[in-house]
């Protein structure tokens, strides 16, 4: 047997079902070892669209998935979307061919790369590749971004056969975490805020027990939207996407647990969102991530759950004394009540700034219209992947979602045409929801060759494109200095055209009654994408960007 379908052989019995790529002279064996194993191999357009399919697919499946790519040029084709995966600490491997000549035009130096984009790099060995194709499947189930090297004269060496047994992935090894700080600090706060991110994905059961003992109200970061979806107290995105409630309810806030989330300048409005008097703690498992944004007063190491049940363990034993929840505290009736009515932003009020034809001038769709046009026209279970720019605030807040994994939002890195790729690793994931990905006009036409993809695969996919022909971001933020904005506007282009070509369905929106075809085809059979063209008013800059442009 060789290296190449040992690597295959393990990787698919250490629970891999999908590999992402492109296939090239250099990952041709492995790939097939891999499908000949019983993986189901997707292949993308491109390498930097295979990257994101397979970062989409892990976040929204919960489990790791494999990306497969060329020596040389395959790798860095793929590089964007390595990036975004590693930032975001999603697992998954990337079967990564090398060239190790230095002579060879093919030569990178891959730990090298890994290091620079913040992934783990194992290499494989002619003598152990079941033992180190093992240890970078595990290495990934435990929360990280892995580059396996494969080398080429080793993928085609001859090895001993490979039949078992997979060793069971070993739990991160954790002490009982000192939770007695955090503990006095729930027992003598009144307005507790638990704000979720990242690192607390899998947490919601313990974290609702907890926030019920203590009357803690329920907020997350953009990357845990969807955690608390239909808990009561729950007041959804904290930072730059807050609702005017959220916002005012986490200012008034006198405590903030800080839950697998690092409280970037994003989630805080630059710090501007918690008050100063309030008692800020963070709970993380990673000691280095304390503090990295702002300055906290308490610090818990551990799993966000662990800790979680031991709060609530020592809650339960008596021995801690009761959290007074009530006297004081504000979960009233008549904050309940607010909630209900003001805690999503289609409750919000606001002026429409659509435009109708005139003066030789197309008509344009106010793109919080189109929202929550869109919310209430598709399915509660939807899964919605977001590119980055300056749409992205639109979707992300109008559109619900129904639990964690239905939100895939690529940001760590602020690429933009990450969305659409990410979106079809979403829908690979699960294929039982209807996939929406949200973009801009700049992201789309950045990764519309992978529509070709998304053809062949026949996924129940709507692609939305937020259209205001421009790169909306850098139009907003540098016209009120007066800068010529020649080299981010464009003429309006026909993208629902540019869908057709490829084999989608494709429908321009300029008002709310052009998504009426949206209807009809959402009533199936979805058997092939429909890419929505929504030519949406510029009339103004948004003011996640804003947030945005004061962290370069």
């Amino acid at each position: 047997m060789r290296v190449a379908e040992v690597v295959g052989r393990v990787l698919y019995a250490h629970g891999a079902q999908y590999v992402f790529g492109v296939v090239g002279s250099g990952n041709f064996h492995v790939t097939n070892a891999l499908v000949a194993a019983g993986a189901r191999f997707v292949a993308a357009a491109h390498e930097g669209g295979a990257a994101s399919m397979a970062d989409g697919y892990a976040r929204t499946s919960g489990t790791v998935s494999l990306l497969s790519v060329h020596q040389g040029p395959g790798v860095t084709n793929a590089l964007t979307g390595l990036t975004e995966a590693a930032k975001s600490r999603t697992p998954m491997v990337v079967l990564a061919p090398e060239a190790t000549a230095p002579r060879s035009n093919f030569f990178i130096d891959l730990p090298a790369l890994a290091a620079a984009v913040g992934a783990d790099f194992h290499r494989v060995r002619a003598t152990h590749a079941a033992e180190d194709a093992g240890a970078a499947y595990r290495a990934a189930a435990r929360g990280a971004t892995v580059v396996l090297g494969l080398p080429l004269e080793v993928q085609l060496t001859v090895t001993e056969p490979w039949s078992g047994p997979v060793p069971p992935v070993a739990p991160t090894r954790t002490t009982d975490p000192e939770v007695e700080p955090l503990l006095a600090a729930l027992q003598a706060a009144r307005r507790p805020v638990f704000i979720a991110g990242r690192g607390a994905r899998a947490a919601r059961e313990p974290l609702t027990r907890l926030a019920d003992a203590c009357g803690a109200l329920l907020a997350v970061s953009a990357a845990a939207k969807g955690l608390f979806a239909g808990n009561p107290w729950n007041i959804d995105v904290a930072g730059g996407f807050a609702t005017p409630l959220a916002a005012e309810l986490i200012g008034a806030a006198d405590l903030v647990v800080a839950w697998g989330s690092t409280l970037n300048m994003w989630t805080t409005r630059h710090g501007e969102l918690i008050p100063s008097s309030a008692v800020v703690v963070q709970v993380d498992h990673d000691r280095a991530a304390f503090g990295v944004n702002r300055p906290v007063d308490l610090t818990v190491a551990g799993e966000v759950a662990v800790v979680a049940e031991a709060v609530l363990g020592r809650l339960r034993s008596g021995s801690a004394g009761p959290v007074d929840a009530g006297s004081g505290g504000w979960r009233t009736p008549e904050l309940a009540q607010r909630i209900r009515d003001h805690g999503r932003w289609r409750t919000v009020p606001y002026s429409d700034e659509g435009g109708s034809a005139r003066d030789g001038a197309p008509a344009t769709i106010d793109p919080r219209t189109l929202s929550a046009a869109l919310d209430d026209l598709l399915p509660p279970d939807r899964t919605v992947a977001v590119d980055s720019g300056n749409f992205m605030g639109y979707p992300s807040m109008w559109l619900d979602v129904p639990d964690v994994a239905g939100f895939c939002f690529t940001q760590a890195f602020q690429s933009i045409g990450l969305g659409l790729a990410s979106a079809l690793g979403a829908a690979v994931a699960r294929p039982d929801r209807l996939t929406v990905a949200a973009l801009g006009d700049g992201g789309f036409v950045m990764s519309a060759t992978e529509l070709v993809t998304a053809v062949r695969l026949a996924l129940p996919l709507l692609v939305v494109i937020y259209d205001d022909a421009a790169y909306g971001a850098e139009v907003h933020h540098f016209r009120p200095d007066g800068h010529p904005l020649e080299t981010v506007t464009f003429p309006e282009t026909d993208l629902a055209a540019i869908a057709r070509g490829y084999g989608c369905d494709g429908l321009t929106v300029r008002t709310v009654d052009d998504l009426e075809p949206v209807r009809r085809w959402l009533a199936g059979p979805r058997t092939r994408p429909l890419v929505v063209d929504a030519k949406v008013s510029a009339a103004r800059g948004s003011w996640w960007l804003e947030e945005a442009f004061r962290g370069h």
